[in-house]
């Protein structure tokens, strides 16, 4: 019997795929049968991720493109289904944290952070959305984060772009859902990723991120494999408009 876990047979994409979370899920997905197609702009990192999921066994391919240019995001749709047909699994992992003090953002940092990480997800969803219908089954996993709930120093246009998907989650589920598309979210906690490599340059801080945690560890990359394939997966068949903190127990103390 198919295990409620196997993606084989379905095709994911996944953007902000060259580092950090977005490509450990890409991993997480090919290793659980997926084809993946992975999205960035770092062409060569890329390229890179492509040859060692190859190596292990899997199916990947890349498109190396700006999703800021909001206009092209109709062609980047289309592309993603050239190589192995049209996508059943999306995850929105591509995004930006300027770590502005509220008297430094200007209007164009503020755009440039809500639109990667907000209109993006939405806008890029909705492209694919016809397609997934079609077929009578979906998924979309967005990222959202602690700053979904919470508020952190040097965090207002970012944290206002993630509080944005934890509630564009729940409106994606209720204008989708009953066609068959399940949408959900990821909230890490720390994670070592670009985003957070200030934090993991102060060792002291650090040290106590992770005694906030009820496990007492900050976040490995690999701790991401299983929310997310279970996320995309059938064993997900009736979740649907959940935010899950990935967080070692962060927002439970």
């Amino acid at each position: 019997m198919k295990s409620i876990f196997d993606l084989t047979d379905k095709v994911a994409l996944v953007t902000g795929a060259s580092s950090g979370i977005g490509q450990r899920q890409a991993y997480a997905l090919s290793m659980a049968g997926a084809s993946v197609v992975l999205l960035g702009r770092r062409k060569e990192q890329l390229a890179s991720t492509v040859a060692e999921i190859e190596e292990n066994g899997g199916k990947a391919t890349f498109l190396a493109v700006d999703l800021t240019d909001r206009d092209s995001l109709s062609d980047i749709a289309k592309q993603a289904s050239d190589t192995f047909g049209s996508v059943d699994i999306l995850i929105n992992a591509a995004g930006i944290n300027l770590r502005q003090p509220a008297d430094v953002i200007t209007p164009e940092s503020w755009d440039e952070t809500i639109n990667l990480n907000l209109s993006v997800p939405f806008f890029l969803a909705r492209e694919l959305v016809p397609g997934m219908q079609a077929k009578g089954w979906g998924r979309i996993i967005n990222i959202a984060s602690l700053q979904s709930t919470r508020a952190f120093a040097n965090g207002m246009a970012y944290g206002a772009s993630k509080g944005g998907i934890a509630q564009l989650t729940r409106a994606m589920a209720e204008a989708w859902s009953s066609t068959g598309i399940n949408c959900n979210a990821i909230a890490p906690g720390f994670f070592p990723t670009g985003l957070t490599a200030p934090v993991y340059e102060n060792a002291e801080m650090l040290d106590k991120l992770a005694a906030q945690t009820a496990i007492g560890r900050n976040g490995e990359l690999q701790d991401l494999d299983g929310v997310t394939t279970f996320l995309a997966a059938a064993a997900s068949d009736y979740i649907t408009g959940q935010v899950i903190h990935l967080d070692g127990g962060f927002t439970a103390k």
